[in-house]
């Protein structure tokens, strides 16, 4: 029997596969498509994703291969959020197209043993008190995979969460919007363009193409189903702009949806779910495939723990209850986006023009949109004294007299991590009870890591801490109170 059968092969599903494998668990991940697919839905990764990517040592291609934007967009205003200004060693968007991320994802799994099934698709799953069984469609016919747990990463149309019986509320496809790859002659020098006709951004790719994304009064009323054409591209494009740019061999053409849904448990017995399986919405910000990168970093270390006999399975609860608001803040500023970007009436373009002086005029409006969207603000729900860390993301802090220079190479194992600071060579006082709540938390003293160090970097919040541990998804665990000394 396996551990876990992961259904479903795409970026959510590969780091959720790798995460459990780099622990030893046994996983097997069915993929109904025979290849993945040459067309990237997706083209960012955001400053909290790269961070989830650094903290196991595997930032570095992806950030080799892809071009940083210091900036990102909110519902397309011109006006653009200002990410060089979060605290974090990744302070941009990374434009990298999905197809590649997924590649480098799989050389992972598959450095860490993991076992991909392609062509295989998920028929339906059942589940008993001491597993759950998946019927699986193959090129040789139907068979059954017993596991002990069963995630679906199979997007919107999960058939995991369907078989299941979870429930996925919220709103259908109202508006629709066009995407296109193409080469553009004499591309634009702004990366969007505006007015009361529509509006659309505009992505250079590596290969010198582009992607131009967006919508018009007219378009917004097509369903999301009908085959998009050049034509119908070019049109829309010059429309709003009055050219198309030179706009010329189109690679790939898409609609896409507002629909706006949310599983209503991510976790349902013996099977859980991450990514578009558990929320869909518009394509606003780019986020979705970094919320679901992070819905799988937040599971991995819990479903492993649970696999191990480590942890009770009480502590998969957790994960809905961290990341289920995660998703339902997803959605909702995606819809906010759709309203501002997708709605072209002269009432909302004087909403798009008042919240574009609000972003100019308000940094710190600015800031908190940009951390926001980069995720790099998502903190978990935590008992205890309000000057407390728990619940809050770890930066990267600096580290003297560490094994490695900072925080997030520590982690690469998977293991918690123990940090006792100081300053000068003085760790300070750690509580008596440090070693037996990271016990209590990670499950056994050999998942833990205790490193003595001097901080070598300053972040809000952390002056004066003594003791503090680091959960393996970066996230603090806990922490004893910050010195006074």
């Amino acid at each position: 029997m396996n551990d876990v059968v992961v259904v479903g092969a795409g970026p959510v599903g590969l780091l959720l596969a790798a995460e459990l494998r780099l622990v030893g668990v046994d996983v097997t991940v069915i993929e109904r498509a025979a290849a993945r697919s040459p067309h990237s839905k997706a083209l960012t990764l955001h400053p909290r994703s790269l961070e989830v990517l650094a903290m196991r040592g595997l930032a570095e291609p992806f950030v080799r291969e892809g071009t940083p934007v210091p900036t990102g967009h909110y519902g397309g205003l011109p006006v653009r959020l200002d990410f060089s200004v979060l605290d974090t060693r990744f302070p941009y968007t990374l434009v990298l197209p999905q197809l590649r991320t997924e590649q480098l994802l799989e050389e992972r799994l598959r450095a860490l043993g993991g076992e991909i099934r392609r062509r295989h698709r998920a028929l339906e799953v059942r589940q008993d008190a001491d597993g759950a069984e998946v019927d699986v469609a193959g090129p040789d016919g139907t068979y059954t995979l017993r596991a002990a747990w069963v995630v679906g990463c199979d997007g919107a149309g999960s058939a995991v969460r369907t078989s299941a019986g979870i429930d996925f509320p919220g709103t259908g496809t109202t508006a629709t919007g066009f995407l296109g790859d193409v080469v553009l002659d004499a591309p634009p020098s702004a990366p969007s363009v505006d007015n009361e006709y529509g509006g659309f951004l505009i992505v250079p790719l590596a290969d010198g193409h582009h992607r131009i994304a967006g919508s018009t009064r007219e378009s917004l009323t097509i369903p999301a189903d009908r085959p998009l054409t050049f034509e119908e591209l070019r049109g829309y494009v010059r429309q709003v702009a009055g050219t198309d740019f030179g706009m010329r061999a189109p690679r790939w053409l898409s609609r896409f949806g507002n629909a706006a849904r949310q599983a209503a448990r991510y976790r349902d017995g013996r099977v859980l779910l991450a990514g578009d399986a558990a929320h869909m919405h518009m394509p606003m910000g780019g986020q979705g495939l970094n919320v679901g990168l992070q819905d799988a970093f937040n599971l991995g270390w819990k479903l492993a723990a649970v696999c191990q006999g480590r942890a009770p399975d009480g502590l998969l609860d957790t994960y809905h209850a961290e990341r289920h608001p995660v998703g339902a803040a997803l959605l909702e500023n995606t819809q906010a986006q759709t309203v501002l970007g997708a709605t072209h009436t002269p009432d909302a373009q004087a909403l798009r023009s008042v919240f574009g002086r609000l972003l100019a005029a308000h940094p710190a409006v600015n800031r908190q949109f940009a951390g926001e969207l980069s995720a790099l603000d998502v903190a978990y729900p935590a008992d205890g004294a309000a000057d407390r860390l728990t619940g809050t993301r770890a930066p990267d802090l600096g580290l003297d007299g560490a094994p490695e220079p900072s925080l997030y190479p520590l982690l690469a194992d998977g293991r918690f991590v123990l940090l006792r600071l100081g300053a000068d060579g003085d760790t300070g006082r750690e509580p008596g009870d440090a070693l037996a709540a990271a016990g209590a938390i990670a499950g056994s003293p050999d998942r833990i890591r205790a490193v003595t160090a001097r901080p070598t970097t300053t972040h809000d919040g952390w002056a004066g801490r003594r003791t503090v541990l680091v959960r393996p998804d970066g996230h603090v665990a806990w922490d004893a109170a910050p010195s006074t000394t």
